[in-house]
């Protein structure tokens, strides 16, 4: 399988490889990105790479060949079996590996499938990821007798996941992997902590049976929430098809959100590190940003997408940084990667070591109106232009503060509103957050103004 070979276009992403398994990616795409990455990791000096794979159908298909594709550029390849993300994110901090290779469609649909990486203990995203094309086009491979060592990590992961659950009341939870690849994880996790575990979808199942394993989405929790309610518990979590994001619901069925969670575990993290440096992502709320300034921490607010934040969690040395989809990175204690195990115990360890529960908790938070993500259609090739067109006219307006960090994130005397391109998709996103219903309405006018300005069918922002 050397010499040149072509990726269908649309599968080299801005943070990972992502197609539909039998049309944009097969065995040999994975291969060909095996070597290209394994040929990278050779070039920087390296000479280990782990690699993993998630609950899909295809994942072991495609993992034997990225193993043939790394092991072909002579590299020491461990194979830490099947679970989630994190689990090979750690085994290469473990292992001390060069690079990191995982097998995953993340919580995408049943059909699709993908590679995440791992460089140098940091994310391989964007350029990096562009760079792997060009190899794999040109055939230029580094070229070696590779080793492959067999080296399942799931009890290793386990194990240190909970050496940091700080024990204290004991709490009932309800636990939803949604039949992904947490699910195994998940099962020993419980099984060795105090309390009472109620757990649901917690059989690894790459058909997603269930429900679609993405927790940010409301109607992927409802059986979650039934149970809370039903079985009178504490708290509710549910992961991510790969259990790199977190979904939390409180004793009372409701959702907690990104930021919401996030100032729960910047608390307990400040309170340890006085003045650290808390990263949060242009979707968060502004009470979240508050909230870190007012408890003595310094709030940065940052561009979306998982990599960009690792990345700037290292240069910031920041302890702890999260999304409002969920991705939550602890390098209090921790690597500084995406973990939504990792944060559950966390979160737990706060609440049983608290004299309050989850739901007070939510309600001592400041009460805000605020949209949903809104995703409104936009041509690729027009997305980025009408956020310049949106930031310059903005720039003769009075009244108003402006962060353009990523898309432009607007602050009036009613509240925020933000307008941004997605790394992802053909649409402009937005969102809106006031103090109060009249206010919200105010904001959704603005930003339906400046998308009208620009030529974009507004509607969606009434969603």
């Amino acid at each position: 399988m050397g010499g040149g070979h072509s990726f269908n276009p649309t599968i080299l992403r801005e943070y990972d490889i992502r197609g539909i398994v039998g049309e944009t990616l097969n065995k040999e795409d994975v291969y060909a990105a095996a070597r290209a990455f394994g040929t990278v990791i050779v070039r920087q000096g390296g000479s280990s790479v782990a690699i993993g794979y998630d609950g899909r159908l295809t994942s072991p298909d495609l993992e034997a060949a990225a193993v043939d594709g790394l092991g072909a550029c002579g590299l020491k390849v461990y194979r830490v079996g099947r679970g989630p993300t994190p689990m090979l994110y750690l085994s290469t901090y473990m292992l001390e590996t060069d690079g990191g290779m995982m097998i995953t469609g993340s919580h995408n649909p049943p059909t699709h499938n993908g590679i995440k990486m791992m460089l140098g203990g940091k994310s391989f995203y964007g350029m990096a990821i562009q760079e792997l094309g060009a190899i794999a086009k040109n055939g230029t491979y580094a070229e070696g007798g590779g080793q492959i060592i067999d080296r399942p990590m799931l009890e290793d992961y386990v194990a240190r996941v909970l050496k940091d659950f700080r024990r204290g009341r004991d709490l009932k939870v309800a636990w939803d992997a949604g039949n992904g690849s947490a699910g195994e994880a998940m099962v020993k996790v419980t099984e060795k902590l105090p309390g009472t575990h109620i757990l649901l979808f917690e059989k690894i199942d790459g058909t997603f049976p269930n429900h679609h394993p993405d927790p940010t989405v409301e109607k992927n929790l409802a059986d979650l929430k039934e149970v809370v309610l039903r079985e009178g518990c504490d708290l509710g979590v549910a992961f991510d098809g790969d259990g790199d994001r977190i979904g939390v619901i409180d004793g009372k069925g409701r959702v907690l959100w990104g930021d919401q969670l996030m100032a729960i575990w910047a608390s307990e993290v400040i309170n340890s590190q006085p003045g650290a440096t808390i990263i949060g992502d242009v979707k968060m709320s502004q009470v979240f940003f508050d909230q870190v300034a007012a408890m003595g921490g310094k709030p940065h607010m940052e561009k979306t997408g998982h990599s960009i934040i690792k990345s700037k969690m290292a240069e910031m040395k920041s302890p702890l940084a999260g999304e409002m989809s969920g991705h939550i990175f602890f390098a209090d204690k921790y690597h500084g990667f995406d973990d939504a195990l990792y944060a559950a115990i966390r979160l737990l360890s706060i609440i049983a070591n608290g004299d309050k529960s989850l739901a007070e908790i939510r309600d001592a938070l400041p009460q805000t109106v605020a949209t949903p993500e809104l995703r409104i259609d936009c041509p690729d090739e027009r997305k980025f232009d009408v956020i310049d067109e949106v930031k310059a006219r903005l720039a003769s307006m009075s009244g108003i503060e402006v962060n353009d960090v990523d898309g432009v994130r607007v602050l009036t005397e009613d509240g925020w509103w933000l307008l941004r391109a997605s790394n992802t998709q053909a649409v402009l996103v937005a969102r809106c957050e006031a103090k109060d219903e009249a206010g919200l309405q105010r904001l959704k006018a603005a930003v339906a103004e400046q998308m009208t300005a620009s030529g974009v069918d507004p509607s969606g922002i009434e969603g």
